[in-house]
């Protein structure tokens, strides 16, 4: 996954220009993860957070903590917003004790990852019990890739991404779609 953030890092400026402020972004997402944000409780985690602009949009009503690959994405959201803890970090090794967070989103940040299992196995593992999980992702045939800006995307399918969130002790309560240039599904999967 190294090879990821170098990737992301390479092009980091271009996409905080692009894509670097919640204002960019279409009104379904702002609904969809401040609405789920809305009704977590406890500090949320933002896995694989980027330049930081959901981070910082839901803490004005959270504790949160950001975490991403790219090193120069978290140097821009250090200097960018004053509120949130950034981290450099990989989601498949986080430096957190178990069930730190009562809420983790993991916005389209699982999409490079041939096999996304030892980042669900740490990011339910920081879930605490009764917590609740986001996940955005390209849905299509599963393990199917695609080309993406950055680095390669891995499309999964619905029903492979909710056995391996089952596999960890997690439900899907909520499923969301919509067709854009590729199918962008969402996901909210609580933890029992």
């Amino acid at each position: 996954m190294g090879d990821v953030g170098t990737a992301y890092d390479a092009r980091s400026a271009e996409y905080i220009e692009l894509l670097g402020d919640v204002d960019l972004l279409p009104q379904d997402d702002r609904d969809r993860i401040l609405g789920w944000s809305a009704r977590a409780s406890g500090p949320i985690l933002d896995a694989g957070c980027g330049p930081g602009h959901w981070a910082a949009e839901m803490g004005s009503c959270h504790e949160v903590v950001g975490v991403d690959l790219s090193a120069e994405f978290v140097a821009s959201a250090l200097a960018r917003f004053p509120r949130p803890a950034f981290v450099a970090g990989d989601m498949a090794r986080m430096p957190f004790p178990d069930s730190s967070f009562g809420g983790v989103l993991a916005w389209f940040s699982l999409i490079h990852s041939p096999d996304p299992g030892p980042a669900l196995d740490e990011l339910t593992r920081v879930l605490e019990p009764g917590g609740s999980m986001l996940v955005g992702w390209f849905e299509g045939d599963d393990g199917a890739p695609y080309d993406h800006a950055v680095a390669t995307g891995i499309h999964r399918s619905l029903g492979r991404l909710t056995a391996e969130l089952r596999a960890r002790g997690l439900a899907v309560v909520d499923y969301a779609t919509r067709r854009a240039r590729r199918r962008e599904s969402s996901l909210v999967a609580r933890r029992a």
